[in-house]
């Protein structure tokens, strides 16, 4: 079961839709979650990883430290190789809110998490 509050990490690149792929993101979007709703707590900045045909893997190293102690990362898009690095240090990649609104996504997920259900 889902521990609240949780902490949420969401690629965007305007604050109000999960938006970002993984890989192009330059900030995540940081939220604590509970049953009552999101609140905001930081952005936190970051390199690109993906650069085109290569990897910047100091970059993924950086975003590794820098939503390590979130539940999980809510992106439009991620590759295999950084969702299985993620998934090593306990962080969840989640894609199923593409450009959806963040809050709504936020909560809807916590919900079916809390509940054991499936992600839209």
């Amino acid at each position: 079961m889902l521990e609240l509050p949780v902490k949420l990490a969401v690629a965007s690149q305007e604050g109000k839709a999960v938006s970002e792929h993984f890989g192009h993101a330059k900030r995540f979007w940081i939220y604590e979650v509970n049953t009552e709703g999101c609140r905001l707590l930081e952005q936190r900045e970051v390199d690109h990883y993906c650069l085109g045909n290569s990897a910047n893997q100091g970059a993924l190293s950086g975003i590794m430290e820098a939503i390590k102690d979130c539940h999980a990362v809510f992106v439009a898009k991620i590759g295999d190789s950084p969702a299985e690095k993620l998934r090593a240090i306990g962080v969840q990649a989640v894609s199923n809110y593409a450009w959806e609104a963040i809050d709504e996504s936020l909560l809807d997920y916590v919900q079916r998490t809390q509940k054991g259900e499936a992600l839209p």
